[in-house]
């Protein structure tokens, strides 16, 4: 088969969720979802690689394949979907994140946050959540934030753009901890030094005995960025953010046109 890999099919594929294999509306098409079972059949593992907290990943676990395998908060934790636990974490050290946190905070006033762990989310009061929350929600000063396990650190900011908000905080961050973002809205995800959707992804395929090279990966955000560099062939959606279609090997078709799944469809010649 001739393609992108230089005539060999992809050992593993890499694939973010919303804006890249989840529609607009929420929803996964029957097609997608033929694809990757098809794509399964062909004894390579379809692994879900998201900045979605596991709260919000567990709703499309069920497209995950028989692998059972997805990293969650841009590459905090890897989940064992058969067994239900995780299977790896990366958090953040509480002191570190509690001194990048008022850095942040002394530098660009304003900045309420909140910290994703595996129970869930934890709010400062400040912090405007633009997703529903479940009844009772905990909100607490930053202080108390860091007294528990964080896998993920947000930072949200009402009025400067992402692109903005995202400059300052790394320089008041200056390279402590990796601050990314994927939200159409000013909210940074930050997360322990050298954890991505690249470095967590490396380490799975170091385990499973796969290259990069054999690796093909999907995205449309700048927290994508690592990973679409880190593998052997790299697509942008045709409705990604700028920076990712500059950097991307190809371009997938729009995210409300199965892009992933067409793309797939070809690279295996599925019919």
């Amino acid at each position: 088969m001739s393609g992108p890999l230089g005539g060999r099919r992809p050992r593993l594929v890499a694939t973010d969720l919303d804006g890249t294999l989840v529609r607009a509306d929420g929803s996964v098409s029957d097609y997608t979802r033929e694809v990757l079972a098809a794509v399964e059949a062909h004894g390579v593992p379809v692994v879900f690689v998201t900045g979605r907290p596991l709260r919000w990943a567990e709703e499309v676990f069920e497209h995950v394949g028989e692998h059972g395998l997805a990293i969650i908060s841009n590459g905090a934790l890897v989940w064992d979907v058969e067994a239900d636990r995780a299977r790896l974490t990366r958090e953040i050290d509480p002191a570190l994140g509690l001194e990048v946190s008022r850095a942040i905070r002394a530098a660009v006033p304003g900045s309420a946050f909140a910290i994703e762990n595996l129970d869930g989310i934890v709010l400062e009061p400040g912090f405007i959540e633009r997703h529903d929350l479940a009844d009772g929600a905990p909100r607490a000063p930053l202080e108390e934030l860091f007294a528990q396990p964080v896998l993920k650190l947000l930072a949200r900011h009402e009025e400067l753009s992402p692109r903005e908000f995202w400059d300052l905080a790394e320089d008041a961050s200056q390279g402590r901890l990796v601050i990314t973002w994927s939200s159409s809205t000013t909210l940074l995800e930050i997360s322990a030094p050298e954890v991505t959707k690249a470095s967590t992804l490396a380490l799975l395929c170091a385990e499973l005995g796969i290259e990069a090279a054999d690796v093909v990966a999907f995205g449309d955000m700048p927290n994508d960025l690592p990973m679409l560099g880190w593998a052997g062939t790299s697509y942008a959606m045709a409705n990604a953010h700028e920076s990712v279609l500059a950097v991307a090997d190809h371009i997938a078709p729009d995210h409300d046109d199965d892009g992933v799944a067409r793309t797939l469809a070809a690279l295996f010649d599925l019919r």
